[in-house]
């Protein structure tokens, strides 16, 4: 029977259980919550460390199984491939939290699964998995020091957190944010806000590690009953003589290297202190530490030098205030801007700090280009998308080019989150927006200078977004229990400091957050001194971007598509596209628009690269639709001659019948005499039968005509009436209405002439 633990979260009923399911990992978990959602976390370990590696071998990974939401993969392969978008961002949030709270030295390779195998759609479970990876762990014997849990906040209509809230709840409130910590810290942040306040967000924060705690409580609870004996491990300790020597004979280069500005310089200062180097000092006194020196399997001088870095970064910054590039802990390196960099994309911005440089590009597309999404969420598309590359130039590096990482597919999604909030709404932009972010130059923070780049691209783009949005990235460096807490790091900080806190949003508020740390928590107090230099930072890029451009353009790129939205009565959506889609295509032929799209509600999105052939189409659309009435009057084209009149197109799959009477004011002896296929015709509308058929007149529009049917060619008598002429043809197609009389046959068939005879005796051929 499997030991579980059960307590209140949010509103729901959380059970974490053990000891039922995969019983030969190192340690396992089962997480239910509420009514629907199921997580199934396992965590694995190698016997023995990785040989020659001086990192933690740990991998994450989310396994979305779409059977999990009652569904069938689509399109033709019906197994679960790569993950989803959804699946990385949500091991990334496993991983981050995770990873600094495993013992240093711990080098045997670890894996954590988790599997998602039931869920509510509108209820996400990125944060289920997290704890139960940290109750996997705390039950396992691998070594681990801290239990973690994880927790989203949102926020009523009232603007009172809410703890795991449902889709739309956060949606409606403004705020998503997901924090991960332990019992005694925050360990991560991750998340965004319809511009919201630093306060809000520290509130946030600090309501989310409350229920933390009860879960950090019961998963203990759970361990104290099944957990198993923690496992020993070798630690690779540094040789104490060579650890003391390597500092003395390097302190000073350490100390040089580290106060070169330019970061090549740096790098450069930093590889004259290599292996040889040291073997090049030893003297005949030192031939213990020549033998050590001289092992290639031996990787303590590298380990001692990163620490004498790290060492020299909390004297520098922590003592003497002053960072390894000069600047000043609340400094931001020097800015530079521009937009339309390049002529033909529809919209492009340039923006550096530094020696972080990004391009963004911006491009327009129809409704039909949107992203679908085939997830076990219940998102389904989407219409904004950012995409961050990171090419190895970017750093002065040559290696294999491979499609995005986590890393990569991670910056993206937070500088697309940064964005969301001031996106005009659909009605107003009826357009999908793609944004490409191109890293030229990286020296820190490269995805905050992607949202700068990206507010300069969607700008000069003529998108209207409500607000220019700057992000900054936050350092922390701790020495003992004095701390400082930088703006805008570079690439070494983040490398040797405690924390990288990235904050974006616009003079109103914050829009995107993510924070990461390397040591076992950080304070809320911490956390509120970051903010408050990062809206300051913020401010100040965001006027820098002002400096740019001030407003996003009136008009779109000439290479640009046009949209115009067309509303239409829903019945009129199957008129439209007619059958196979036939009616739909010849619009597009005929006009020269790029493409239509229709929407379930009625709304015709006409996709142009000029203006004209767009409203070519718009009239086109709105003829098809529109309800003929009575006494309206249109112009058409004849279509067809028959001997008792011609056929009249007034509108697309639209036509009806002028009788011969009605052609003209005089008497017409033949329909040729007077009309031929091709012309155009003013015709009024007559009547509209029970049959929906029209009957049409172009005599009624003419000087001496009248709104009469009856055959005005002489005085004589009215006719008698009889039976309407009616001859055999082919079943009326669905997609347009029947005529008011019916058409002649196909082939060479002719009609059987019938005689009317008129009250007088006389006749002739109607």
């Amino acid at each position: 029977m499997p030991e579980s633990v059960t307590l209140e979260v949010g509103g729901r009923t959380m059970v974490i259980e053990t000891g039922e399911l995969a019983k030969q990992a190192n340690g396992s978990a089962l997480v239910r919550y509420g009514d629907q959602n199921v997580v199934l976390c396992a965590v694995t370990a190698s016997a023995k460390p990785r040989e020659g590696i001086d990192f933690f071998p740990l991998t994450c990974d989310y396994e979305e199984k779409m059977y999990a939401a009652g569904k069938i993969p689509g399109g033709y392969i019906k197994r679960e491939g790569r993950p989803s978008e959804h699946a990385v961002l949500s091991s990334r949030q496993i991983d981050r939290p995770i990873r600094p709270l495993f013992p240093d030295g711990f080098r045997n390779d670890v894996q954590i699964i988790a599997t998602v195998l039931s869920i509510d759609p509108q209820l996400d479970a990125d944060v289920l998995a997290v704890c139960a990876a940290g109750a996997a762990l705390a039950v396992s014997d691998i070594p681990f020091e801290k239990t973690v849990a994880a927790v989203r906040v949102g926020r009523d209509e009232h603007g009172a957190f809410i703890c795991n809230p449902t889709m739309p709840e956060y949606e409606t409130g403004g705020m998503d944010i997901v924090v991960a910590g332990t019992a005694d810290a925050v360990m991560m942040v991750e998340g965004g806000g319809n511009e919201i306040s630093e306060e809000d967000f520290l509130g946030a924060v600090e309501f989310a590690h409350g229920e933390i705690k009860k879960i950090v409580t019961a998963i203990d609870k759970l361990a104290k009953k099944t957990a198993k004996m923690k496992r020993e491990f070798p630690v690779q300790a540094v040789d104490a003589d060579l650890d003391k020597w390597v500092r003395k004979t390097f302190a000073k280069d350490v100390a040089k290297a580290m106060r070169v500005i330019e970061k090549q310089e740096r790098e450069a200062a930093f590889a004259t202190l290599s292996r040889s180097e040291a073997i090049a000092r030893c003297t005949k006194k030192d031939d213990a530490i020549l033998a050590l020196l001289s092992n290639p399997a031996n990787k303590d001088f590298d380990k001692i030098i990163k620490s004498m870095e790290e060492d020299e970064l909390r004297t520098m910054v922590v003592d003497e205030k002053i960072r390894p590039d000069g600047r000043k802990t609340d400094e931001i390196r020097p800015i530079w801007s521009k937009v339309h960099y390049v002529p033909r994309v529809h919209g492009s911005g340039i923006f550096q700090r530094g020696q972080t440089q990004v391009f963004t590009a911006a491009t327009l597309g129809s409704i039909g280009d949107r992203q679908r999404l085939d997830g076990i969420m219940d998102i389904s598309e989407k219409y904004y998308m950012h995409y961050y590359n990171f090419p190895p130039y970017s750093v002065g590096e040559a290696r294999q080019m491979r499609g995005p990482g986590r890393r990569e597919i991670g910056h993206g999604h937070l500088a697309e989150r940064a964005l969301v909030p001031v996106l005009p709404k659909r009605e107003d932009f009826p357009y999908t927006i793609r944004v490409i972010s191109e890293v030229l130059e990286s020296n820190g923070s490269s995805s905050m200078a992607s949202v700068c780049g990206s507010t300069l691209s969607l700008m000069d783009a003529g998108v209207p977004i409500s607000d220019h949005v700057a992000g900054i990235a936050m350092g922390l460096v701790l020495k003992g229990k004095k701390h400082a807490v930088l703006t805008d790091i570079q690439g070494l900080e983040d490398a040797l400091g405690e924390m990288d806190f990235k904050v974006a949003g616009t003079t109103k508020g914050i829009t995107a957050v993510q924070m990461d740390i390397k040591v076992t928590g950080i304070t809320i107090d911490i956390m509120r001194e970051a903010m408050e230099q990062a809206k300051k930072s913020r401010l100040f890029i965001i006027n820098k971007l002002k400096e740019t451009i001030d407003k996003p353009r009136t008009e779109l790129s000439e290479y640009a598509p046009r949209m115009i939205i067309v509303q239409i009565p829903i019945d009129k959506i199957k008129d439209v596209i007619g059958p196979g889609g036939k009616m739909i295509n010849k619009i597009i032929e005929e006009t020269g628009v790029a493409k239509i799209d229709i929407e379930d509600d009625g709304k015709v999105f006409i996709t142009s690269l000029d203006g004209e052939s767009g409203d070519k189409a718009k009239k086109m659309i709105e003829s098809l639709t529109k309800t003929i009435k009575v006494g309206e009057i249109y112009t058409g084209v004849v279509t067809r001659i028959l001997p008792i009149g011609a056929f009249v197109q007034i509108s697309p799959g639209k036509e009806g019948l002028v009788h011969i009477s009605q052609l003209a004011a005089q008497r017409v002896g033949k329909v040729e005499d007077v009309t031929a296929v091709g012309e155009e015709m003013t015709v009024k509308v007559m009547e509209i039968d029970e049959r929906g058929r029209l009957n049409l007149s172009h005599k009624a529009l003419l000087a001496g005509g009248d709104d009469s049917h009856n055959d005005s060619h002489d005085s004589r008598p009215p006719r008698r009436e009889s039976r309407p002429f009616e001859p055999r043809r082919e079943a009326p197609r669905n997609d347009a209405p029947a005529p008011s009389h019916e058409a002649a046959p196909q082939g060479d068939a002719l009609p059987t002439r019938r005689r009317r005879t008129r009250r007088d005796g006389g006749g002739h051929d109607d």
